[in-house]
């Protein structure tokens, strides 16, 4: 190889491959476009390989692609652990966090986690973003994110992952629906049943695919929620019924509620899983430890009568 690769190819490389358009890359990484057009084509060049399509939306990778950039993130995820020794070294925590979390637990959960974290390191400075599970992940697999909160499973080799809490779905219905004047719902009823889910950026609609099936129910096609707010007001005209989780339910249920119905299902057994996910390079530093620990407190404290907590690692 004539010439050294170089760290702001190797970045240019990975923030493009993120976010699949020179604009949107240029932006995240403020440098101009032809300057992110001449990185990545001396990239090309150096490794003698295409690494993107150019299509009308704006670039994908190349076979070759996927397999440069899973080494390019290789040397960046050990580029950031080099970079957090000297904040271990005393005593671990770093000046900021990113934390990626996502919409249908961050506004239930994050203000009281973030409050504690404020008041135990002032210091820490603690940036917050919302989004599906799938997008979680790239951006933590890329970087964009230190740290996760988001249902389980997150699937990677490069992740570390530990078990938080355990948080009931519950089974909402419009009150005009014909299971809503049973007190009690059982699998049998929702034989033949249309039930409402998120889309397949979110984890709990494989979930509730696999519940369909089990329970014989049908899950709706022609309709994926893209917020829990959106399902609780499609039952609510009977569209179908739907799944929510027990801390939005609680968060957000009051006199309002008054057009759909609630029911414990499976007696409370029916659950989704919570965990944080951090980069198994960067598992070295503290923070993520004292992350978990605040969450625990925070649902020992706050939610013990509504999630289920998992043992500590």
């Amino acid at each position: 190889m004539a010439q050294e690769l170089t760290i702001k190819q190797l970045r240019g490389f990975a923030t493009l491959a993120e976010t699949g358009s020179f604009k949107r890359a240029a932006a995240r990484l403020g440098v101009t476009q032809p300057a992110l057009s001449y990185h990545i084509a001396r990239l090309e060049e150096q490794l003698g390989t295409q690494l993107f399509e150019r299509v009308a939306t704006g670039v994908i990778l190349t076979p070759e692609g996927r397999k440069s950039l899973d080494l390019a993130m290789t040397v960046l995820d050990g580029l950031g652990a080099l970079g957090s020794l000297s904040a271990r070294r005393e005593g671990g925590m770093p000046d900021d966090i990113r934390l990626g979390v996502s919409p249908t637990l961050g506004p239930y959960l994050m203000p009281r986690v973030t409050r504690r974290l404020y008041d135990r390191y002032p210091t820490l400075r603690i940036f917050v973003q919302e989004a599906p599970p799938t997008d979680l992940l790239e951006g933590l697999l890329s970087g964009r994110h230190d740290a996760v909160i988001a249902q389980l499973p997150l699937r990677s080799d490069r992740i570390r992952v530990e078990r938080l809490f355990r948080e009931p779905l519950l089974l909402v219905m419009g009150k005009d629906h014909p299971l809503a004047e049973k007190t009690t719902v059982e699998d049998a009823d929702l034989a033949g049943a249309h039930v409402l889910s998120l889309s397949t950026a979110f984890t709990m609609n494989a979930q509730l695919v696999s519940l369909c099936d089990e329970l014989g129910a049908v899950l709706r096609a022609d309709y994926e929620g893209t917020s829990l707010d959106a399902l609780r007001n499609m039952t609510a005209i009977n569209m179908g019924v739907t799944f929510l989780p027990a801390l939005y339910l609680q968060s957000s249920v009051g006199e309002a509620w008054d057009d759909v119905v609630l029911r414990r299902f499976r007696g409370d057994r029916l659950t989704r899983s919570i965990g944080l996910a951090w980069r198994e390079s960067s598992s070295g530093n503290v923070i993520y430890a004292e992350l978990s620990k605040i969450i625990r407190m925070v649902v020992a404290d706050e939610f013990s009568s509504i999630v289920v907590p998992e043992p500590a690692a």
